[in-house]
C-alpha cells in the first residue's frame, strides 16, 4: 500500500476556500485516498487553523469541527525532533521554507511515497518522497 502526504492548500480547497476548479479538484482528490493510508503531518493541521481562522472567517468552535474532520478521517502525524532536523537539512539544501520541508520530513519520516502539494516543485524527490501537484497533473501515480 501506497502512503500519500497531504499538504495545507490541498484541505484549505477542499473546505471550500479558493477558485472553484481548485475547489472541485481538492475534493476530488481527496474522494481517492485511502484513510488509511494516508497522512496528514500536524503541521498541516495547525496550518489550516490559521487559514480557516484568518481567510475563512471561522470561529475557532467552528475550526476545531473541521480539524476534527480530518483527524478523525486520516492518520495525523507529529513532527518529532528527528523530523525537525531532517528539515533543517532539507531546507538548507534545497532553498526550502522551515515549514514546507518539515511537512516534507514528516512525511518521510512516516514512510509516505508522494506529498500532494501545490507549493513544490511538481516531480521534485527527495529521500524515496515525489511532490505531486494534482492540480497540474490529471491521474494521480498511485
Amino acid at each position: 500500500m501506497t502512503r500519500v502526504a497531504i499538504d495545507t492548500n490541498i484541505l484549505v480547497y477542499a473546505e471550500g476556500l479558493g477558485e472553484g476548479a481548485k475547489v472541485d479538484r481538492a475534493i476530488d482528490v481527496i474522494a481517492q485516498l485511502n484513510p488509511v493510508t494516508t497522512l496528514i503531518p500536524m503541521q498541516v493541521l495547525g496550518e489550516l487553523t490559521r487559514v480557516l481562522v484568518k481567510k475563512g472567517g471561522l470561529t475557532l468552535g467552528n475550526t476545531k469541527l473541521s480539524i476534527s474532520h480530518w483527524s478523525d478521517t486520516f492518520l495525523v502525524a507529529p513532527s518529532t525532533q528527528q523530523s525537525l532536523l531532517l528539515a533543517l537539512e532539507l531546507a538548507a539544501e534545497h532553498s526550502f521554507s522551515i515549514w514546507d520541508a518539515l511537512i516534507m520530513a514528516v512525511a518521510q519520516e512516516n514512510s509516505c511515497r508522494f506529498l500532494l502539494t501545490e507549493d513544490l516543485q511538481h516531480g521534485f524527490r527527495w529521500a524515496g518522497i515525489e511532490v505531486v501537484n494534482p492540480f497540474i497533473t490529471e491521474r494521480l501515480p498511485f
